[in-house]
């Protein structure tokens, strides 16, 4: 399984057209220039989308879908986001040769707009010079397009009046300005997914209103000690998620009372934690994979009561997992993520007290000891990922009646709020609600003896199950057909025998099959999904037969037909009841007849 976090996806985007030029024409009133600018700029994209029959020749553009107008018909407001407007500024303006094509489009006339919005688009270019002459734009956003430059040689910073500037999603280069103070009013920077590098300067300290800083994936690098954290009393989401930061945290975050989410994951952090992190009393979000060191002192600070998410891993690298610690200030804990720190001990018994705990990632240690007894006393856990560890002894039935994995009901009883930031579960799967992800097994490298436990067939809400590479023997319990939700199963790399049930051709959303490197064998069902898997799903297992394989199957191995072997578990008490009550029937109707018409 993929870690929950700490992976930078690079969206796709398409060199397109840039066409900011023509709507800021839109800046004063409503005049036929402004309709004609407007129309022509439609005209000038490779795809509009149908905006253009939104936009009426006949109408007045404040009137028009994505424009904004003040009482007095000025507009103060362009919307243009998820259009899916293309096109190129070269293009549009390549059938003009006036010098005065910028006046042309209305340019001169921006002093009103205070919002444009044109993200989630197609479109390509730097910044005009002639957007920064807008000096009245409180919001700029044009996140997720595919827009470059470097900031530091642009005009932005004349905007002093921007409470938003969100550029994230780009391909933008170079430094953030020293100019930076210069945007007083500033509340959101969003810079993140860019190719941007450097220090951040201590400028940057000036700019007091600020509510959330959004830096993450890109190649920032230096201290942060430059950057007075302390005079940003309002700040609520920090973002520094792959970066090249170094040094410890400093000191100056710790009296923000106001932040919410704080993600450091993915730099080259070091040291261990301050006390001062307690003082954060309204942090609901942490994330802090680095090199930090000492996992008992920084489980013992006394943290938010309002911490819901706390991201451990690659932290505290070769320690021993502390199984005593008196922890405070978890009580609310939904997620908690501690993965590839090569932690040795065992499953500490503190996690026991997360009563509220929903998803469990210890993967990538070196844990030993069994599965503690208590796993299913937490009511509301539905994803635990305890895969490549040194784990022993046999699965136990208590995993098998986790409350959460044992029937869909009670998915209404899950909570129900996002991430304070969103959690990269994959580099293409963005998650922004903890219920987003399936509810899962990942018993995985381990070194589990024993049997599958036929108690498995009583978690019907389970979607993903992963017991491969243990020293798991015996047969596949058929009650595994009981997962009708089911839509992954790797068994691999066991010692497991006998045949597969053919009941498993019922597991109508099984998507990926793995059964490889075991001592099955007979026929390979050929319903239901099996047609689907791969002959890989099958390798290493040479008393199987079936159509791929080396191992054609006989008349005899082949056995009854596909629906005589499809029961699964208790169902098959009524099919043979019935049987048996067909059975006597028809004999007793023997008889009746023998005796009247005998």
């Amino acid at each position: 399984m993929q870690p929950l976090q700490f992976t930078c996806k690079k969206l796709p985007i398409p060199l397109l057209g840039f066409a900011v030029l023509l709507l800021i024409s839109l800046a004063s009133s409503c005049t036929e220039q402004e309709k004609n600018s407007l129309l022509q700029f439609l005209a000038g994209l490779l795809q509009d989308a149908g905006l253009a029959k939104l936009w009426q020749e006949g109408k007045d553009c404040c009137e028009w879908e994505g424009i904004v107008c003040s009482g007095n018909r000025t507009v103060i407001e362009v919307s243009l986001e998820h259009r899916g407007l293309e096109g190129s500024i070269t293009h549009l303006l390549s059938n003009r040769t006036d010098s005065s094509v910028l006046q042309y489009f209305g340019l001169g006339n921006c002093s009103k707009l205070r919002v444009l919005k044109a993200g989630y688009n197609y479109l390509s270019g730097t910044l005009p010079d002639e957007l920064f002459n807008a000096t009245s734009l409180e919001h700029l956003s044009f996140p997720r397009n595919g827009l470059q430059g470097m900031l530091d040689g642009t005009h932005i910073f004349k905007l002093s009046n921007l409470a938003i500037l969100d550029l994230g999603e780009n391909k933008f280069s170079g430094m953030i300005s020293d100019s930076i103070d210069q945007l007083k009013r500033l509340q959101e920077l969003h810079l993140d997914y860019n190719n941007m590098s450097g220090e951040l300067p201590s400028t940057l300290s000036n700019c007091t209103n600020l509510i959330t800083l959004d830096l993450k994936c890109n190649n920032f690098s230096g201290e942060l000690h430059k950057v007075g954290f302390s005079n940003f009393p309002n700040l609520k989401t920090l973002d520094l998620l792959l970066n090249d930061f170094s040094g410890t945290i400093p000191e100056s975050i710790y009296p923000c009372r106001n932040l919410i989410a704080l993600r450091l994951s993915g730099n080259k952090f070091h040291g261990q934690l301050s006390k001062g992190l307690g003082n954060l009393k309204s942090l609901s979000f942490l994330s802090l994979g680095n090199s930090f060191s000492n996992i008992t002192n920084t489980l013992q600070i006394r943290s938010s009561k309002n911490l819901t998410t706390l991201l451990l891993g690659m932290n505290f690298m070769n320690e021993t997992m502390p199984d005593n610690a008196r922890i405070d200030g978890f009580e609310n804990l939904r997620v908690l993520d501690m993965y590839g720190s090569l932690l040795s001990g065992e499953i500490p018994l503190w996690i026991s007290e997360l009563a509220n705990l929903e998803m469990l990632s210890l993967q990538g240690n070196r844990l030993s000891g069994s599965i503690p007894a208590w796993i299913n006393t937490l009511e509301y856990l539905f994803y635990l990922d305890i895969s490549n560890n040194n784990l022993t002894g046999e699965i136990p039935t208590t995993l098998m009646a986790m409350p959460m994995l044992t029937s869909e009901k009670t998915v209404a009883h899950l909570d129900k709020r996002v991430f304070d930031l969103p959690v990269y579960h994959s580099p293409s799967l963005e998650l922004r609600v903890p219920i987003a992800l399936p509810k899962a097994l990942y018993l995985s490298r381990n070194k589990f003896t024993g049997v599958i436990p036929p108690e498995i067939g009583q978690l019907e809400a389970l979607i993903s199950l992963n017991i491969s590479f243990n020293n798991l023997t015996g047969p596949i319990p058929r009650s595994i057909c009981n997962l009708t939700n089911l839509e992954q199963l790797d068994l691999s790399n066991n010692n497991l025998r006998g045949e597969i049930p053919a009941a498993l051709e019922n597991l109508h959303f099984l998507s990926d099959f793995d059964i490889s490197n075991n001592d099955m064998e007979g026929p390979i069902p050929t319903g239901g999904q099996f047609f689907t898997f791969p002959n890989s799903s099958f390798a290493g297992n040479p008393r199987m037969c079936g159509p791929g394989l080396n191992h054609h199957c006989t008349s005899v191995e082949v056995g009854p037909p596909t629906g005589s072997r499809g029961l699964c578990g208790s169902n098959i008490v009524f099919p043979v009841s019935f049987s048996v009550f067909v059975g006597v029937g028809v004999l007793y109707d023997q008889m009746v007849l023998s005796r009247y018409f005998g």
